[in-house]
């Protein structure tokens, strides 16, 4: 049950918030192997004086649609978070028409048992939801492991 916190300036329109939750929700689809309807995403939307970032961070510049996506689930490979992370940007890229460079992310990774979510069913050899399987190593798309 990945959680993911999608911090962006005040003002966007409810399908691009829509464009961009399809954009993560797909690339943690492809890459974990979540199960299509284990989707939790909140937005906040921020007001821009509450917004502070450098123009150019990094040397690159960054615009008005920048946003932060901080991801909380339990451990994964880092090159399973590589993935991830390029699958995010190409998805966010395409649609809504993010820039690469607006995009920044993280990742919080947590212990199985801080996570609780009636009508799950958790494989205790696994720790993970029963349609999954631990995290090893990089999934083939379309295969479970989240």
């Amino acid at each position: 049950m990945p959680l993911t916190n999608v911090y962006l300036r005040k003002g966007t329109t409810p399908q691009y918030r829509r464009d961009v939750s399809l954009g993560i929700h797909r690339a943690m689809i492809d890459v974990l192997g979540i199960p299509e309807d284990d989707q939790f995403h909140v937005f906040h939307e921020v007001d821009p004086g509450n917004f502070h970032m450098q123009p150019v961070a990094f040397g690159l510049p960054r615009g008005e649609r920048a946003m932060f996506l901080q991801f909380s689930f339990n451990h994964r490979p880092a090159e399973q978070k590589t993935a991830l992370f390029a699958a995010v940007v190409d998805n966010l890229r395409q649609c809504p028409g993010v820039p690469e460079e607006d995009i920044l992310m993280t990742v919080i990774e947590t212990a199985r048992e801080n996570w609780w979510a009636a009508g799950r069913v958790v494989d205790p050899a696994t720790g993970y939801d029963e349609r999954m399987a631990a995290p090893t190593s990089t999934p083939t798309p379309g295969t479970a492991t989240a």
